[in-house]
């Protein structure tokens, strides 16, 4: 067990610029690099904590890693900032994170900087750090973990997180300061999580702060993955908020997508018709689909949920079919959404690729972007010889091209406007 100071530790290794903003770098230790938290990341969970009033007290991150989500946590609640790390290294690079930090903010050596510590050992030994860092029960406002996992791997048990919920729960319970919700606790998980194990999650959670309020966030950058999944407890849960999902603006300052459940929204999911013009295709974010939440956000964009048919014949392409067009086509959470003006009846292969752009060109297309399941070997050629055919032609309208997933007819749908993510 080692107490580390920030402002006293020398600069050793080299920063590498961030993933979402090139313009800092952070230091990083035992290919901590994979594992650390992009800035962008860092900084929307901060700024969306000071929607809350916590207790008097520090930020602790008890597995910090390379430190970057405990540094915008502290700088931006100015609170000081309790870091433990079992890595060595790693807890020399969260010192150095803060300082990086504090310094881009003009407060190295004042106020959070100052009083902030760092300690090298194991996150559990509430007791020990406690005697060596100085402070007394209720000293900490907001607890964080973001506990290790196995890496490659596709689902994982709860045991497997280190350390687990339970030991750090009980090293920690006494010294929370609380608040009319209870202690205020943020939880870090695999996106990988099933909906059995978030459950175990929960009752781990309620074995020691029964009915504390939960705020499930999932988070993505795009690409319709998770990239994130949190759950925010008691002081920082959203009253009435069970749900929410974030789509990340693509640049560090813009805009994010959001959506919150706050009562159950469940429409029933009706099967596919024939294929059919004139009806609206769109293809959802995965992610929001995984979430939960696309339910809710369909009910806010539809006028009909009821007319809403579900293709789900692709995780990665989750597809609804509709009798009028979104309010918004081209929010965040929309990859795609047209109205079929074609139906073709032939497969989509190099034998008919001809034939296909055919079809589009009468249909005024000017350019079509395949977006459904096809061989990974067939289908830059395919779309490359869309693209060669389409090249400089004068129609004025975009499309994709899907499948019926009944009927396996391929859709040629007009867009309404583009969408510009992939």
């Amino acid at each position: 067990m080692e107490l580390l100071i920030p402002s006293e530790q020398a600069t050793t290794g080299h920063p590498v610029p961030d993933a979402s903003l090139k313009e800092i770098s952070f230091f990083h230790a035992s290919e901590g690099k994979p594992l650390a938290t992009p800035w962008q990341v860092a900084m929307t969970r901060a700024d969306y904590m000071t929607q809350f009033e916590l207790p008097s007290g520090m930020v602790l991150d008890c597995a910090c890693g390379s430190g970057i989500q405990l540094a915008a946590y502290a700088s931006r609640l100015k609170r000081p900032a309790l870091g433990i790390e079992l890595d060595h290294d790693r807890a020399i690079a969260t010192c150095l994170n803060l300082n990086t930090i504090a310094r881009r903010f003009s407060t190295y050596g004042q106020g959070w900087h100052r009083r902030s510590i760092v300690v090298a050992g194991d996150g559990t030994a509430s007791e020990e750090i406690s005697l060596i860092a100085g402070f007394e029960n209720n000293s900490i406002a907001l607890l964080m973990l973001d506990p290790a996992r196995p890496r490659n791997s596709r689902t994982h048990d709860l045991d497997e997180m280190q350390p687990n919920l339970s030991s750090v729960f009980s090293a920690w319970k006494p010294y929370l300061a609380s608040t009319e919700k209870g202690p205020c606790i943020v939880l870090d998980l695999s996106p990988r999580l099933t909906q059995e194990l978030r459950d175990g999650v929960e009752a781990i959670v309620e074995s020691f702060w029964p009915g504390i309020d939960k705020t499930w966030i999932w988070m993505s950058r795009g690409g319709g993955r998770v990239d994130r999944l949190e759950l925010w407890l008691g002081g920082v849960a959203t009253p009435d908020v069970t749900k929410r999902f974030v789509r990340l603006s693509r640049t560090f300052a813009g805009d994010d997508a959001v959506i919150e459940q706050q009562e159950i929204t469940q429409s029933n999911r009706h099967g596919l018709q024939s294929a059919r013009r004139n009806e609206w295709v769109t293809i959802l974010d995965a992610a929001l689909v995984e979430s939960g939440l696309a339910d809710a956000w369909l009910h806010e964009q539809l006028s009909n949920v009821s007319d809403i048919r579900w293709a789900e014949s692709s995780p990665r392409r989750p597809r609804i079919h509709h009798n009028g067009p979104l309010k918004d086509e081209s929010h965040p959470f929309v990859v795609a959404s047209g109205r079929v003006v074609d139906v073709l009846d032939v497969a989509l292969d190099e034998a008919n690729i001809d034939a296909i752009v055919a079809v589009a060109l009468e249909n005024d297309i000017s350019a079509m972007t395949i977006r459904c399941g096809v061989d990974a070997g067939l289908q830059p050629r395919l779309q490359g010889s869309i693209d060669r055919q389409m090249r400089n032609r004068q129609g004025r309208r975009k499309a994709f091209l899907t499948r019926h997933t009944t009927s396996n007819h391929l859709l040629l749908c007009a867009q309404y406007p583009q969408n510009s993510d992939t």
